[in-house]
């Protein structure tokens, strides 16, 4: 089960998720950018080919949909745990941004409301091996330089706001 939203990003209801992504319903998702902690770098992964939606595809967020009862920074922190395995005690992830994303997955309505935030990180990353298929850091010149290649295979509803979390 997870949260359901109305347009306007207001929490409706919950339900099933095959549910919410096979008849387009809208959702919300929270994730983390996680940089370097100097701020110069950028963790980037690859979804593992086994996910739901998106398999295969990179993002720069680590996170996932939010869950009934769950706020999107609960989400956020709870995600950064599962996917990278970083488990934060006393600092919060900082909010950066938020959209509302009507797009499209596999020929089908896509609705979700996308809640980012950013962490600075030194530490050790633990990859979930369900989840991440692979990782690494990069400059905002190197991840700019990829999202310019429309083609190349970065989840859409973070495509639609990454670019201005760059410098």
């Amino acid at each position: 089960m997870i949260a359901v939203y109305d347009a306007a990003g207001r929490v409706v209801g919950a339900a099933d998720r095959a549910e919410v992504y096979r008849a387009g319903i809208w959702h919300a998702s929270a994730g983390v950018l996680v940089r370097s902690g100097d701020g110069e770098r950028i963790y980037v992964h690859r979804r593992t080919d086994t996910k739901m939606v998106f398999a295969g595809m990179h993002d720069c967020l680590a996170g996932g949909v939010v869950g009934p009862g769950e706020s999107p920074e609960e989400t956020a922190v709870r995600e950064l745990a599962e996917e990278l395995g970083i488990t934060l005690t006393g600092t919060e992830p900082r909010p950066l941004a938020r959209v509302a994303w009507d797009g499209e997955w596999q020929g089908k309505p896509m609705r979700c409301h996308v809640f980012a935030y950013e962490l600075r990180y030194d530490g050790p990353i633990r990859h979930q091996p369900e989840e991440i298929a692979d990782g690494w850091w990069w400059t905002d010149a190197e991840l700019r330089a990829h999202l310019a290649d429309p083609d190349w295979p970065f989840v859409p509803d973070t495509r639609v706001l990454v670019g201005d979390l760059l410098s």
